[in-house]
């Protein structure tokens, strides 16, 4: 089989390799840091989320943006600055706006086959990742937003996810530690949580098992394409220049898939929307008991949970759309912190682990899988929030179109 590249080493990329791999290919992946996954893969709010696979090309969405832009510890937050790339993507993001509803649907869809094809990598692999499989409660303070709520839970549950309307009391008995009123939520009981970080380490790990080489610590300095339409990386490690040559290609490589692409002749429009999360250490016996097992989504706050093991709880949530900027900012991991006070005020948050990560999004909020304008180039990127939930399935498709199995890629 012809040597495969596979451009970063971040959950799409490391589940590409592993769908190449057992399939027969030789595969390489570039990686410009020194492990799997230390980017956007390293601690994300930890949901494997098929029921919160509503796409954001929604109107009502668009006019909260607006009423936020001015808020500093808004769910969303829009740098003004001016930037071509942040305003054009804002522009194909609202030509959208007529895709919201099939866009939603083909989501659930997608993401119903990845979490099967994820269990079955888990398991055949034997990679521990604290998976929970104990559903995700979505909450709602108020009429308003649950009913808001039950028109997206028509289009999930058409998308073929049970998912369900649940009343004060059930909330209490899904999830005993959850304090404060609310007016109702729906409950996922299929959905599930782990460790992503954990999960792609693991899978590197067997991935590597099965023949796939890692070039760690490698930054992409260009790609070329020769008359014989092989693929030239020239890369940088250490200092030292090398090149390498390969028949395809695939790109994984996150926020950097848009400029990777453009060296390959394709528009994709990737943009990085920046998310916070911080880890709780759970470190005394009354957080353990005092925090929760079931994973939540507050809708209002756009704040989602996951216990990972009995000494850590994650708290993720927030969108920042300002380029390319992987700053902490303290004003940001301030709301998550007193949401956590707030909702579970027997938790100590005196050992709390913030984070920030870029989100590669597509202005349609749906991945690009499979061919390029040039013959031997394949994308698998753009997952936005969802990579994690995503990206067993996508793998799957970006192989299939390697083989040349579909003429249809996603």
């Amino acid at each position: 089989m012809p040597q495969i590249a596979i451009i970063g080493a971040g959950i799409t990329g490391v589940t590409s390799a592993y769908a190449l791999a057992i399939r027969g290919f030789k595969v390489v992946v570039y990686e410009r840091h020194r492990y799997a996954a230390m980017e956007t893969s390293f601690a994300n709010g930890g949901q494997l989320s098929v029921s919160n696979a509503e796409v954001w090309n929604h109107t009502a969405t668009v006019l909260k943006g607006l009423r936020w832009m001015f808020t500093r510890d808004a769910p969303l937050l829009l740098n003004p600055s001016p930037s071509w790339h942040k305003y054009s993507w804002m522009g194909e993001f609202l030509r959208q706006i007529p895709n919201y509803r099939a866009n939603t649907i083909e989501t659930v869809r997608l993401a119903l086959a990845a979490r099967e094809h994820l269990y079955s990598i888990a398991n055949r692999e034997n990679i521990e990742f604290d998976l929970e499989k104990r559903g995700i409660l979505h909450i709602y303070k108020n009429r308003k937003d649950f009913d808001a709520a039950a028109k997206v839970n028509v289009l999930l549950r058409e998308g073929g996810l049970d998912r369900h309307a649940v009343g004060t009391d059930e909330i209490r008995t899904i999830e005993p530690a959850l304090q404060g009123n609310f007016h109702g939520g729906f409950f996922t009981p299929s959905d599930s949580t782990g460790d992503i970080h954990k999960f792609t380490r693991g899978l590197a790990d067997a991935c590597a098992r099965h023949g796939v080489e890692f070039r760690y610590d490698t930054a992409i300095e260009s790609i070329q394409q020769g008359r014989d339409e092989r693929f030239c990386i020239k890369t940088i490690n250490s200092g030292e220049l090398a090149a390498e040559s390969f028949k395809q290609v695939v790109v994984c490589a996150g926020v950097s898939s848009r400029a990777l692409a453009t060296m390959l002749g394709d528009h994709v429009n990737v943009y990085p929307v920046k998310g916070y999360s911080i880890t709780v250490c759970l470190d005394d016996e009354n957080s353990q008991l005092a925090a929760p097992w079931v994973s939540l989504l507050d809708d209002k706050a756009k704040i989602v949970t996951s216990r990972l093991g009995i000494d850590r709880f994650r708290v993720a949530g927030t969108a920042e759309i300002n380029g390319i900027n992987r700053d902490i900012r303290a004003a940001r991991i301030a709301p998550l912190v007193e949401w956590t006070r707030r909702l579970f005020p027997e938790v100590s948050t005196s050992r709390v682990i913030p984070w920030a990560g870029l989100r590669p999004m597509l202005p349609s909020m749906l991945p690009r899988v499979g061919r390029g304008k040039r013959s031997g180039v394949f994308y698998n990127t753009g997952h936005g929030h969802l990579g994690w939930t995503l990206s067993a399935a996508t793998a799957e498709l970006l192989a299939q179109s390697v083989e040349n199995k579909t003429g249809n890629d996603f």
